[in-house]
């Protein structure tokens, strides 16, 4: 059984057991949080498809860690002109572990 899932914006199947990075969440880790963004449910022949959402449908999920994500390095020029700037970035991200899908 699998689950497509909204989560910030941004949609990931989820399975029970199943670990996801997704964007940060201003949360302690241990929490247990609940999504009811579900747009898909597929249970082997059985598949719900949501009119956006499923209705009824859950997915629960416990907050296991914030990480951050590979370097990504911004730099800028004009040529000719001597302007040069250089920048790092690392995305902050939430693991999450899918404990259960209700549908």
């Amino acid at each position: 059984m699998y689950a497509l899932v909204e989560i910030k914006g941004k949609q990931y199947k989820a399975q029970e057991g199943d670990v996801l990075k997704v964007d940060k969440i201003d949360m302690e880790t241990g929490a247990t949080i609940e999504f009811d963004s579900v747009l898909m449910v597929a249970d082997g022949d059985n598949t719900v498809v949501g009119k956006p959402y499923v209705e009824g449908a859950k997915v629960t999920a416990v907050l296991e860690d914030q990480i951050k994500g590979k370097k990504i390095m911004v730099f800028k020029f004009k040529r000719r002109k001597g302007y040069k700037r250089k920048q790092g970035h690392r995305q902050k991200y939430t693991q999450l572990l899918i404990k259960e899908i209700k549908a």
